[in-house]
């Protein structure tokens, strides 16, 4: 049993740490921070992973000046490259820096972060779904929905099979979303579009239609998902399975949530199942 798991022994500071931001103790979190940090900066055992772990949780957590939060971002996942690149570390302090471009509205910053996180670099598979799925909404924000759709058709795929189901549910709504605008039988489907792919010089603003094979598998997804707990006065993943339903007039999407209607709270729902 480790150190960080025996009850016999106090939880390690780092552990210490995570527990007081999990219970939303911030003042407390931070405190400690100092601490950890100042630890790992000792001569005699320096923890360079851990400094830079704990110094973007204080950068993410505004003990620093706002102004600094990007340099020190862009320090920690320097850092975290040279002593242990494509770990789970190293891909989430490349997602904290991506966002902060976002945030500073330097989209394609973000976008050139994001494509950092790769399986060739080593990262975890579901690090690297967690990235499609930011650059597909990036893409999508401006306009370019042809890779905006091929990244989050690879977003909903890795974190299907990385036991993420909840953000793989993200995914295919996002994505049935710009993909019911433009339904196409004839059109490649999202494999096919993935393996065919080229890099492009710059983005673009771009159109594409779907595949209703494609839909189907998006839509079945999300309806295993939904159907477990119906409930709720907002249920936009309802929603999108009767549009799904109706371009697709594909019924029995429909039927299975009309033998819930009892369940169902939403009452924009309610409203169109009754019509």
């Amino acid at each position: 049993m480790s150190e960080d798991t025996d009850p016999k022994k106090s939880p390690s500071k780092p552990v210490l740490f995570k527990s007081l931001l999990s219970e939303g103790n911030k003042e407390k979190a931070l405190e400690l921070s100092e601490t950890i940090l100042e630890e790992s900066r000792s001569l005699e055992d320096r923890n360079f992973e851990e400094e830079a772990w704990i110094r973007m949780e204080r950068a993410l957590l505004g003990a620093i000046e706002q102004e600094k939060v990007g340099n020190e971002l862009r320090w920690c996942v320097d850092r975290l490259a040279s002593v242990n690149p494509g770990s789970p570390l190293h891909g989430l302090a490349l997602l904290n820096l991506a966002s902060w471009h976002r945030n500073s509205n330097e989209r394609m910053m973000a976008l050139v972060t994001l494509a950092d996180i790769s399986s060739d670099a080593g990262h975890p598979v579901d690090v690297i779904g967690l990235s499609r799925l930011e650059s597909g909404r990036i893409l999508s924000l401006i306009g370019d929905l042809e890779p905006a759709m091929r990244h989050l058709w690879m977003a909903m795929r890795g974190l299907s099979s990385s036991d993420m189901p909840a953000e793989a549910v993200v995914c295919a709504m996002e994505w049935i979303d710009i993909a019911l605008d433009d339904v196409d039988p004839d059109s490649p489907t999202m494999d096919k579009r993935i393996v065919d792919a080229k890099p492009r010089e710059k983005p673009g603003v771009t159109m594409v239609s779907s595949n209703p094979a494609d839909i189907k598998e998006a839509v079945e997804l999300i309806l295993s998902n939904a159907l477990k707990d119906v409930s709720g006065e907002k249920r936009d993943d309802i929603g999108l399975i009767l549009d799904a339903s109706e371009t697709l007039e594909e019924t029995q999407w429909r039927k299975a949530i009309e033998e819930r209607i009892n369940e169902i709270q939403d009452s924009r729902l309610i409203e169109v199942l009754q019509s």
